[in-house]
């Protein structure tokens, strides 16, 4: 056995926000990116339209999860849904900003903070 693993997704749901929590890698080696995909492409297919991806425990990502993440990410988008990324790693990190990811996805260092920023900002509109 390989001392990284590779890729395990699981899933759980609050306030309307699905959580994933990605543990492994997300490299085109053994699937894990289309594992990563395939759970993204049934969660949509479901109805679900926010993501939280949890990434504090993904050692890696190389550019194909990079392109599940991005295209998943214009799926939501037309959808009227959102994607948001929760503690990514410094060498996740690092690969999201090649792509300019963080400037188009929000990331957050708490789990509240991003669940929180799903909700409408105004709460009631005061005339």
């Amino acid at each position: 056995m390989g001392s990284i693993v590779g890729l395990q997704i699981s899933i759980r749901e609050f306030g309307g926000v699905t959580i994933l929590d990605l543990h492994g890698r997300a490299t085109i080696n053994d699937r894990e990116s289309e594992l990563l995909a395939s759970q993204l492409q049934d969660l949509i297919a479901k109805g679900v339209v926010k993501f939280l991806l949890n990434l504090a425990e993904l050692s890696q990502i190389d550019s194909s999860g990079l392109s599940v993440i991005a295209t998943t990410c214009a799926s939501l988008r037309e959808r009227g849904g959102a994607m948001r990324f929760l503690r990514p790693r410094r060498a996740v990190l690092q690969a999201f900003k090649v792509l300019h990811l963080p400037e188009v996805i929000p990331t957050f260092e708490d789990e509240n903070e991003a669940l929180a920023s799903f909700r409408p900002r105004s709460k009631f509109a005061t005339l």
